[in-house]
């Protein structure tokens, strides 16, 4: 199995890394202490097509597959993680099920705005109490003639609130199966359908420039026309959804971990004590070389994960190995990062402090890492 990137592939990475190096890098900052969502960077990424990149070309797309969207989002998350996760969301749960799942009609209306980064779209799963247990939802559709009435709410929704939010995807209760456990369902609710409200932006630890909201739906109507897939096959549906989704978020969490290997590089040779530069001291140079050593098998991980889904294999134990191995390494870089840079990785003005900040939410997102533990063990007959 040959890891080497193709000449196309080395050149989407390297074009991802000047962008995020020139353009995002000196932006950000501020963007991420006001918690404001940087539209400007948005629109140069739309342009860029980057929120086409694993799309075809008849739909609107780049034509490229998900592993170079895995690249594009390490790269960004080497230097921001707000601006990654806003892109990760928009793809894999944002577009991703309406491409997989919907029909002609949905698809001709929303994938346009939507593989151009001129509209988002969230995609709400987890609800104020229920989680890792996504069976427990409570939120439910009742059908009422031709449409559905939705009652219930969500929480930490990812892109639920921008100002060219176009809709999310709820999974919602829609009845009970035969053996008496929930039908769940998955039903499109267009942006500024009345009762539909988005609730104000959450004060968050970390990922402070990407747009994170609490929705709820009272007596909300949406036409019967635009449920998701087949009706009962909402779990089924984003579960797969989820799959895909941790190579992505195990490509975000390499991205950060290798910044924190840039960043304390360039750190360590500028900053002198006792009369050389922190480097020259081996204790230094042992926590960088260990941070470049989670990186790099981390990355080789998603690698994998990610070569498998292409190549239509199982891919679920990779995956939850890749999300798992590379968000606790992501966490432990941003640690040491924050060591190596003293009371500076404590100030905000330096991009391990946002790291730093950034980094434990991978963890938990898009499967905890319990969760990927519980999966791998399964997979492995226990």
């Amino acid at each position: 199995m040959d890891f080497r990137l193709t000449e196309e592939q080395e050149a989407l990475r390297q074009t991802v890394r000047e962008f995020a190096r020139e353009v995002i890098a000196p932006v950000i900052g501020e963007h991420y202490e006001r918690h404001t969502f940087p539209y400007e960077v948005i629109r140069e990424m739309g342009k860029m097509g980057l929120f086409g990149l694993p799309f075809p070309e008849e739909r609107g797309g780049m034509g490229g597959d998900y592993f170079a969207l895995c690249l594009t989002l390490e790269e960004l998350a080497r230097v921001d993680s707000s601006v990654a996760i806003t892109l990760e969301a928009a793809i894999s749960l944002g577009a991703m099920p309406i491409f997989r799942f919907g029909t002609e009609a949905q698809k001709a209306e929303w994938l346009p705005k939507l593989l151009t980064g001129e509209a988002l779209a969230g995609f709400g799963l987890t609800e104020p109490g229920t989680g890792s247990d996504a069976g427990g939802t409570q939120t439910r559709a009742v059908l009422d003639g031709d449409e559905w009435v939705i009652n219930g709410s969500k929480a930490f929704i990812t892109n639920s609130g921008t100002d060219i939010t176009a809709l999310v995807t709820v999974t919602a209760v829609t009845g009970t199966k035969e053996d008496g456990s929930k039908e769940l369902s998955t039903i499109i609710v267009p942006s500024g359908t009345p009762g539909f409200t988005v609730a104000p932006g959450y004060s968050k630890v970390g990922w402070c420039a990407s747009d994170t909201h609490e929705l709820t739906f009272d007596d909300c109507r949406v036409p019967a026309a635009n449920l998701l897939g087949a009706r009962g096959r909402g779990f089924a549906q984003f579960l797969q959804i989820l799959d895909e989704g941790r190579i992505a978020i195990a490509a975000l969490a390499v991205g950060l971990a290798q910044g924190c290997v840039d960043e304390s590089i360039r750190y360590a040779k500028e900053r002198h004590a006792f009369g050389q530069p922190i480097a020259k001291n081996q204790a230094i140079q042992f926590k960088i070389a260990d941070m470049e050593l989670r990186a790099h098998m981390a990355r080789l991980a998603y690698y994998d994960a990610a070569a498998r889904m292409l190549a239509g294999e199982d891919f679920k134990r990779q995956a939850a190995i890749a999300k798992l191995y590379a968000s606790e390494s992501a966490v432990d870089n941003a640690r040491e990062a924050t060591q190596i840079h003293g009371g500076y990785g404590f100030m905000n003005e330096f991009p391990v402090a946002r790291f730093w900040r950034d980094s434990k939410i991978l963890e938990i997102g898009e499967g905890t890492s319990e969760v990927q533990r519980m999966i791998i063990a399964r997979d492995l007959g226990l």
